[in-house]
């Protein structure tokens, strides 16, 4: 907006400027504290995902079917003649 102060404009113009700066400095930040997260999460091994899933469901496999060979040794346990 144009006006026959040119204080108010000087004052625009600042404003405007400032306002560009910040999202610059914004732009900055983000970006920095993004590649700060991305070497935090690099440098802790994490696992993806999918992989912890796929691990879940095999430890969830195993302990069943530990279960089913464990009530399967008690009933061959209870068949032997007890001494």
């Amino acid at each position: 907006m144009q006006t026959d102060n040119p204080f108010l404009d000087g004052m625009a113009k600042f404003f405007t400027d400032a306002a560009g700066a910040a999202q610059s400095l914004k732009n900055e930040v983000d970006s920095l504290v993004r590649q700060r997260m991305e070497k935090l999460v690099a440098d802790m091994n994490l696992v993806p995902r999918e992989e912890f899933e796929a691990v879940k469901a095999m430890a969830a496999k195993a302990r069943a079917e530990n279960e089913s060979l464990s009530a399967r040794i008690a009933a061959l346990e209870a068949k032997l003649p007890n001494p």
